[in-house]
């Protein structure tokens, strides 16, 4: 299923550029290579090219100066929703669920809905449960890659060939979508015990 490979690049594309990620270049380069002709593939191929044609430091400096250090840039879903409010911490809960669901459980330290974890979900054979989480949660994915757009970062393509996997968006989602880049997420300061914001790593 080309959905599947498709979030199985995207999960190591979007996380923390490092050695694993050199490593995996053959592998990630084979499997674009083998999708089928459209946006998805030739987003995650020009990604794949930056990648190429960029030292790795340059890679991570670029990775922690997009998604650590801009809030509108942030890779996690349920933030754009709820923020940082008591309802964030129920979402998160339910993506939790979703994880367990399919027989998966993300890592120690990482939120479960960091883009990337979600997309690591579909690679893993949890495509239904990552699927729905996504379009459930298509209005923050929509805002992340428009705010990767505003910043010119390559990461937009990344995240474009994920919402090319997707139905297209309703009426309803592109509202939300709109919505939330105009007016962002909510601000009430409360905590999200027991999570820590950790990055996808």
């Amino acid at each position: 299923m080309s959905e599947r490979a498709v979030h199985m690049t995207a999960s190591i594309l979007l996380g923390y550029p490092d050695e694993r990620l050199a490593e995996a270049m053959p592998l990630l380069t084979r499997t674009v290579e083998s999708l089928p002709p459209g946006e998805a593939a030739s987003r995650l191929r020009a990604f794949l090219a930056h990648v190429d044609a960029t030292p790795l430091p340059q890679l991570a400096e670029h990775y922690v100066a997009t998604f650590d250090l801009k809030r509108r840039c942030c890779p996690y879903l349920t933030y754009y929703t709820y923020g940082d409010t008591r309802k964030r911490g129920m979402a998160l809960l339910r993506f939790k669920h979703a994880f367990r669901a399919a027989g998966f459980e993300p890592v120690d330290g990482e939120l479960p809905d960091h883009l990337a974890v979600v997309c690591e979900l579909s690679a893993r054979g949890g495509v239904e449960q990552a699927v729905r989480l996504l379009r459930e949660h298509r209005a923050g994915v929509e805002t992340l890659h428009r705010a990767l757009e505003a910043e010119n970062s390559p990461y937009a393509d990344v995240v474009a060939a994920v919402l090319a996997t997707l139905p297209p968006a309703t009426d309803r989602e592109r509202a939300a979508a709109l919505k939330l880049a105009q007016e962002g997420p909510p601000m009430e300061q409360v905590g999200l015990e027991p999570y820590t914001a950790g990055g996808a790593r």
